[in-house]
């Protein structure tokens, strides 16, 4: 079974491929089944990664399909620029506008889910009587481009929606979101999984709820991409945006911002060239991001080889796997620590990401030696006063992995 779907990520197809998703979702405690898996990615030899959820390398497929296109630029840019980009880039925003739920008329690349979040935040056009709504959850550089956004306004910097911590249900989340927008309120942004403490939030109900009352709504996509199977037609939220490095894999510089057609017209890129090419007329808001300026736009071309790769593995057999791997590592940073995680058990809570408390006067400190003592890569960090690990799993993970992460704390905490 695993030599199947070896050969089948190496691009060769055969019969015993089309059973490949269902076998590995079955077998994600068997060590050996995920194995060669891990030859795909070029970590350096020696060293733990498990923090994929920061930056995620690109399995080799995604390396040559970015390197591939890259070559075609520098042997003739003329050519490249001119005949090849502007269909091969539509191509690329079909695949993951299909891979996301939606259309590519309502998605553009942009290098990452904080372009993104700029580009919504400058065409926002807040007046000085207006609210952004944030949760004290978001992602600090989320939390930086719309306090700028604010004071350039002359609004109130934005207010900010405290989260039960830890947390019991999805009933707790949305009221505690909801009980702070007021009739002021303009925009309420929200992670569809937190960075900092790794969860899962309802998106959808939280969505629908602000629809009803006429509240647009902007998700905070990076972690969600490959990690939760997505919708974004569904969700009718009316900004989306995502990074692809992370669990999807794709290469650095890649990510995508969705746009709710009640909104194409607001749009403003936050760097203005020509759009498009030539004497081409720009059609739709979509162009102006075409072309931003002469730039290599390789990692936006290789998100279908990403796509690709995941879906030969299988997603839900991926999820599955990084899943069980997460909560494996939850359960024996629980056993290490004696400190109780923040959010229930299940992938209702958490996927591929897991975010145990830890006993520690120095996080960095205390990660800095799991790096050069260990050779681990770990995030250790501070959120509301304790101080956490956020442990990220991926294909080229395993139990050994942890295990000996767990070995390496056990040392240095006692």
């Amino acid at each position: 079974m695993l030599s199947s779907a070896v050969v089948a990520l190496k691009g060769k197809r055969n019969k015993a491929d089309r059973n490949m998703e269902s076998s590995l979702s079955g077998s994600v405690e068997n060590e050996k089944v995920w194995k060669e898996l891990q030859t795909e990615w070029t970590l350096r030899e020696g060293v733990i990664y498990l923090n994929h959820g920061s930056f995620g390398p690109p399995p080799r497929r995604v390396q040559k399909a970015r390197d591939d296109w890259s070559h075609q630029l520098d042997s003739q840019p003329m050519d490249f620029f001119w005949r090849k980009f502007e269909p091969a880039l539509l191509e690329a925003r079909s695949q993951l506008a299909k891979f996301v739920g939606t259309t590519a008329p309502n998605l553009v690349c942009v290098d990452n889910a904080t372009y993104g979040m700029n580009v919504v935040a400058q065409s926002s056009q807040l007046s000085a009587e207006d609210e952004v709504l944030l949760t004290d959850h978001e992602y600090g550089a989320v939390r930086r481009v719309w306090e700028r956004s604010c004071r350039r306004a002359g609004a109130p910097p934005p207010k900010v929606a405290t989260l039960p911590f830890p947390v019991d249900s999805q009933e707790q989340v949305i009221e505690s979101i909801f009980s702070q927008v007021t009739d002021r309120t303009r925009l309420l942004i929200v992670s569809h999984i937190t960075s900092p403490t790794a969860m899962t939030l309802p998106v959808a109900t939280i969505c629908q709820r602000a629809r009803k009352i006429g509240l647009a709504t902007c998700i905070d996509g990076p972690h969600a991409v490959a990690q939760l199977p997505l919708d974004i037609d569904s969700l009718d939220c009316d900004f989306y945006t995502a990074s692809c490095h992370k669990w999807l894999s794709a290469p650095f510089g890649s990510g995508f911002l969705y746009v709710h057609p009640r909104q194409h017209a607001a749009i403003e890129p936050v760097v203005l060239s020509w759009g498009r090419l030539g004497d081409m007329p720009r059609k739709s808001w979509v162009d102006d991001f075409n072309w931003i300026g002469s730039r290599d736009p390789s990692p936006f071309l290789a998100i279908p080889a990403a796509i690709q790769f995941l879906q030969e593995v299988g997603c839900e057999a991926f999820r599955a796997r990084t899943h069980y791997l997460a909560t494996y590592a939850r359960e024996r940073l629980v056993e290490l620590s004696g400190q109780q995680p923040t959010l229930p058990a299940g992938p209702e809570w958490y996927g591929s990401m897991t975010h145990v408390p830890l006993k520690t006067k120095d996080p960095l400190a205390l990660q800095t030696a799991l790096w050069e003592q260990h050779g681990i890569e770990v995030p250790i960090f501070g959120f509301e006063g304790r101080n956490f690990i956020r442990v990220s799993c991926h294909l080229y993970n395993d139990r050994e992995q942890i295990d000996r992460l767990v070995v390496a704390l056990g040392k240095l905490l006692s």
